[in-house]
């Protein structure tokens, strides 16, 4: 096994241990104001069920 593969080994035992983020509209609304999102910029909280897999044309994920 090399380091690489280690490495690749240690972030998927990780991230199966950590639960999944759960994002309130709350604070999605406090990102945008701490971090000044410009009104231009369009940034929209995701209706339910919407994934990151799914975002909008011309968009991107934050996460």
């Amino acid at each position: 096994m090399s380091t690489g593969d280690h490495h690749e080994d240690s972030t998927e035992e990780m991230a199966a241990e950590l639960p999944p983020l759960k994002w309130s509209r709350a604070t999605f609304d406090g990102l945008i104001w701490n971090f000044r999102f410009l009104e231009n910029w369009g940034a929209r909280y995701p209706d339910e069920g919407q994934t990151a897999a799914g975002a909008p044309a011309g968009y991107i994920t934050l996460f």
